[in-house]
């Protein structure tokens, strides 16, 4: 419970670090472009991978997927939720199955190349047997 808690504040720390300064939306022509760069998004994304490869690495799977997508769908539900149209609820779902699924696929990762407890490095036998 302890890493779920500590991850999902991680997480939400990271987005206001990352993406809560930039409040400021340019405009492209006609259309009002989103506030946040490219550089910012690819660093929140490699802050949470290496946050949720922490935590998985420590044999914690189901707090590494499930704090990192409550961490990121908090802090994008609260700063998107001043939205009049409704449509941040979209980008909410959008990011909280995102999250899930990658984080997800990370953990799953990262226990396999872990291995079994009491075998060291049991997990890489599946990928030298690919070669």
């Amino acid at each position: 419970m302890l890493s779920f808690v500590l991850l999902a504040g991680a997480v939400a720390g990271a987005w206001a670090a990352w993406l809560g300064w930039d409040q400021e939306r340019g405009e492209l022509g006609d259309i009002e472009a989103d506030p946040y760069e490219a550089w910012q998004v690819g660093g929140l994304v490699l802050t949470v991978l290496v946050a949720v490869v922490v935590v998985a690495y420590v044999r914690h799977f189901v707090p590494a997927v499930l704090g990192s997508t409550a961490g990121l769908t908090f802090a994008s539900f609260y700063d998107w939720s001043d939205d009049a149209s409704g449509l941040f609820a979209v980008g909410v779902a959008l990011i909280l199955m995102g999250t899930f699924v990658g984080s997800a696929l990370v953990a799953v990762a990262v226990g396999a190349l872990r291995g079994e407890p009491g075998e060291p490095g049991a997990g890489r036998q599946v990928f030298t047997a690919v070669r």
